[in-house]
């Protein structure tokens, strides 16, 4: 099967009870020990973090990124998988899958529940993690969890307590583990990679901004002001506001700052229907809509170009490479099930309905086109 490393991070699947609530305690190697390894691989375990994941930074996101590439360095690692916090698991994967470029996979897992809980579900999202990350290839950064499997773009927490707790919800889940294989159903769809950020970067600040009723430009100035970079507009319904705040992303674009739209709405694109302050003319002002992807992961798209190039019609360019607004619709059917058995070595094919897609990406070394 192969040799796995794994990156602990920490999160609830290594978290105990503090006396007033739960904290990341646990080493990975006690993570470890809670599960079950699959027959024939073998596991490596590194510590970087031991953190809840609502604490984690941009610095600790770029470092984890550098840590997996250079696990990947080695062509004698099979797969990578990362145990992580559910609150911003989302942002972290989404981070790294925008610089993946390896036929091998990263895969992020994590609990619902506490490491020292008796019905935690960690150990078995562990398991199925290595599973993936042990079996599966070309499918880039990927999330197990609940006996499921899904594309790293587009994957959000949707619910904050339950087991089956991510999902895309605009899309659909890229495969389903049990009985010992790990069965793909679909194949994501994915941009060139980003370069990679320089070792020495200082990341930039990047806020997230809400409209509501009563919303004015107060706080997305007030950002502007304090130094952001870039700014991610969370509008009402398919991205609306006022124009009040069209006028205030006009003068934040002016001023060099790379804006993006997105909505407060669980699923669906960003529309330009509206005009008044709506999508239409948030757009017209420079803002760049993020189609299917919500707040969290619109911020990692607009860190990436801002780390991916220096002007700023450079860096528009890249945050539309980046949000893969040419693949709005996300995922593309294999026109089959791809059943990776646990133990048989090889993949094994069961006719699915017949379906037209396109050819999937492929996993040449290349260069993003963000100059």
């Amino acid at each position: 099967m192969g040799r796995v490393i794994v990156i602990s991070t920490g999160g609830t699947i290594a978290s105990r009870w503090q006396g007033a609530g739960f904290a990341a305690e646990a080493q990975g190697r006690e993570v470890m020990e809670s599960t079950v390894v699959p027959d024939g691989v073998t596991v490596e375990v590194r510590d970087l973090f031991s953190l809840n994941s609502s604490r984690l930074t941009t610095a600790h996101q770029l470092t984890l990124l550098r840590t997996v590439q250079d696990v990947l360095a080695d062509p004698g690692v099979d797969g990578v998988v990362v145990t992580h916090g559910t609150d911003t698991l989302e942002e972290s994967a989404f981070l790294l899958d925008l610089h993946h470029d390896d036929p091998r996979p990263v895969v992020f897992t994590g609990a619902q529940r506490a490491f020292d809980a008796p019905d935690g579900d960690g150990p078995s999202n562990l398991r199925d993690a290595l599973l993936v990350a042990s079996t599966a290839r070309g499918l880039g950064v990927l999330v197990a969890f609940d006996g499921t499997v899904h594309a790293a773009r587009g994957t959000v927490k949707t619910h904050t307590l339950a087991p089956d707790a991510f999902g895309d919800p605009s899309g659909v889940r890229l495969g389903k583990i049990g009985f010992g294989k790990v069965t793909m159903l679909r194949h994501p769809r994915r941009p060139e990679p980003l370069p990679m950020p320089a070792d020495d970067v200082t990341p930039p600040r990047v806020d997230v901004i809400a409209h509501h009723a009563d919303g004015d430009a107060t706080l997305l100035n007030a950002a502007v002001d304090a130094g952001a970079r870039g700014l991610v507009l969370v509008g009402t319904g398919a991205g609306n506001a006022t124009p009040e705040i069209a006028e205030a992303v006009a003068a934040a674009v002016a001023r060099g700052v790379l804006v993006a739209l997105t909505t407060r709405v669980g699923s669906g694109p960003v529309a330009q229907l509206y005009t008044l302050g709506g999508a239409v003319d948030l757009v017209a002002a420079g803002a760049v809509p993020t189609g299917t992807l919500r707040a969290g992961q619109a911020r990692i798209a607009v860190l990436g170009a801002l780390l991916a190039a220096d002007d700023a019609a450079g860096r528009v360019r890249a945050l539309r490479h980046a949000l893969g607004l040419e693949l709005e619709h996300g995922q593309h059917d294999l026109g089959r099930e791809t059943a990776l058995d646990h133990g048989a070595g090889h993949e094994r094919t069961v006719p699915h309905a017949a379906r037209t897609c396109p050819a999937p990406r492929t996993h040449e070394p290349r260069t993003a086109p963000v100059s």
